[in-house]
């Protein structure tokens, strides 16, 4: 007997992937067109593109992956702000496995897109537990959002 929890757990994880596999697509392609379109840095481009897909992951998490009715009130600016601050974590690991990669392989020098995938993967976990906790926690009824 499985019951609600396990299947909105499973519902709730399974979004977070998708959401994730967009972040990465606009992460990646950011960096892409930055790198190769307008020769940015690699570095600075990777910041750049990192802010784009932290945004557009910050909006499917509120509307899909951890909805919630109670929340809905909250300002948007406070919960973005709080969104990218607790993204830092997730984004630090992710960041620094994309450049240790960069650095210590030509090919992925050549390729940052396996990089970026490397470093996504590293940063997923942290992300998750600090935006199911801390961002997008259960909200009471009786209490405000």
């Amino acid at each position: 007997m499985a019951g609600p929890l396990p299947s909105l757990q499973l519902r709730t994880f399974f979004w977070f992937g998708v959401t994730g596999i967009l972040g990465f697509l606009v992460d990646a392609g950011v960096l892409h067109l930055l790198v190769t379109g307008w020769n940015t840095n690699i570095y600075l481009a990777r910041l750049c593109s990192f802010t784009c897909a932290a945004t557009s992951t910050w909006i499917m998490n509120r509307v899909i992956t951890f909805a919630a009715p109670q929340r809905r009130g909250r300002q948007l600016a406070v919960e973005w702000t709080a969104y990218l601050a607790a993204s830092l974590g997730g984004g630090l690991v992710n960041y620094l496995v994309f450049a240790l990669a960069v650095r210590l392989s030509p090919l992925l020098h050549q390729v940052p897109t396996i990089a970026v995938a490397l470093g996504t993967l590293a940063g997923m976990s942290c992300n998750f537990l600090l935006y199911s906790r801390v961002v997008f926690r259960p909200v009471k009824p009786d209490s405000p959002a």
